[in-house]
This record gives C-alpha cells, sequence and structure tokens, in this order.
C-alpha cells in the first residue's frame, strides 16, 4: 500500500507543476483546430476556442459541414517569433457540388487562457 500511495502522490505532483504555465505550442493548437474544424469535430473545435470567441463557437464548429471531401493540403503553421500569431501556409480544399473550392491558410491570432493555447480568429498578417 505505501508504494502505491507514493506513486500517487508523484502522479499528483507532476500534475501539479505542469498546470501552471503553458508548454504547448500555439502553431501545435491552430493546427490542430484546423484539422477539427475541416473533419468536423466540433468538440474539438469549441474546446480550441478563445473566449472571445465564444459567440461564434457553433458556426465555427460547422463551417464545412456541407460540403464533401474537405481536407488540409500541405498544412505548415509556424509561430511568428515571439507573438501571439501563427502563420500558416497550404490550404483547406472542398467540394461544394460538383465545384472543387481552395481556401488558402493565413495568419490566426492565438492567445493563452488558463495556461493553454487558444485559437482567437483570422489576422492580418503580423
Amino acid at each position: 500500500m505505501g508504494k502505491r500511495l507514493f506513486f500517487l502522490l508523484c502522479l499528483f505532483l507532476l500534475a501539479a507543476c505542469g498546470g501552471g504555465s503553458s508548454t504547448g505550442d500555439p502553431a501545435a493548437t491552430v493546427e490542430k483546430y484546423l484539422m477539427a474544424k475541416v473533419s468536423g469535430d466540433g468538440d474539438t473545435v469549441r474546446a480550441l476556442l478563445c473566449s472571445a470567441m465564444e459567440a461564434n463557437k457553433d458556426s465555427e464548429a460547422t463551417a464545412f459541414s456541407s460540403v464533401t471531401g474537405a481536407k488540409l493540403v500541405d498544412m505548415d503553421c509556424r509561430r511568428d517569433g515571439d507573438t501571439n500569431f501563427v502563420v500558416c501556409a497550404g490550404k483547406i480544399v472542398a467540394d461544394y457540388g460538383t465545384e472543387t473550392t481552395e481556401f488558402p491558410l493565413s495568419s490566426y491570432k492565438v492567445v493563452q487562457e488558463d495556461g493553454d493555447w487558444k485559437w482567437c480568429g483570422e489576422s492580418a498578417a503580423p
């Protein structure tokens, strides 16, 4: 029983140490958000939105629900220095009926909330 208690205590301490600050990559957050948006994973989209975008959660989560074959092509996102902007190359390709439409990826704002990076909308290039 003592080893089990020690193990649980160690897990608790590790979790507590990691909870105070964000160690994640804001570019990875943007990539995860875009993948969830294109695939229609509304729960993930909503979880990655910043609080300022909360009013748009349903439209963001269902943005590609009326298209078929939506996919990300050549996505490569990188944080712009130490700013709160992530710049992405690549595009979203989606079929609207018989037409294929391409949406180029752009620059996105990210913010830290409760120690996690959150997607906070498209932005003009920094």
